[in-house]
């Protein structure tokens, strides 16, 4: 297996319910290490740039303005084959589709307010997590 990084994002709806603690615990869990994590409150314009390849589908004004409705935690999961793992701890995307004790199945509220954001693969991870950190940040 191989060691990767990952960026993941508890969203708005998550941490306005408190449940950072909660989520992280799922993480590490499940092996996930996290080796960077800062709270931080987007702007509209941050989100937007962030969630930019989605610009052209109907959901993104509305995912843009919750993404910037309340502050969020940024970080990065280190771990074996960390992108594929953070996403199976995550669950489906929509919550009544999510495995039971997943992370979406016990804390989504809908499928726009889904609790966590996770990377789809190695090169957007990279991209998702230069976004937010720089390299002495990220403490392995």
């Amino acid at each position: 297996m191989a060691t990767e990084r990952t960026l993941s994002i508890i969203k708005p709806d998550a941490t306005k319910r408190n449940l950072t603690g909660k989520i992280n615990a799922k993480f590490e869990e499940a092996g996930l290490t996290i080796v960077a994590q800062k709270r931080i409150h987007l702007t509209k314009a941050q989100a937007g740039e962030f969630y930019k390849v989605h610009a052209e589908r109907p959901f993104y004004d509305e995912l843009c303005e919750f993404m910037a409705s309340a502050p969020v935690v940024v970080q990065v999961l280190e771990g074996d084959n960390a992108i594929a793992k953070n996403r199976e701890v995550m669950g489906a995307t929509n919550p009544a589709d999510a495995a039971p004790g997943t992370i979406r199945a016990e804390f989504a509220e809908s499928v726009g307010e889904n609790s966590v954001h996770g990377s789809d693969a190695a090169e957007t991870a990279a991209e998702e997590i230069a976004y937010f950190f720089a390299g002495i940040e990220i403490v392995g």
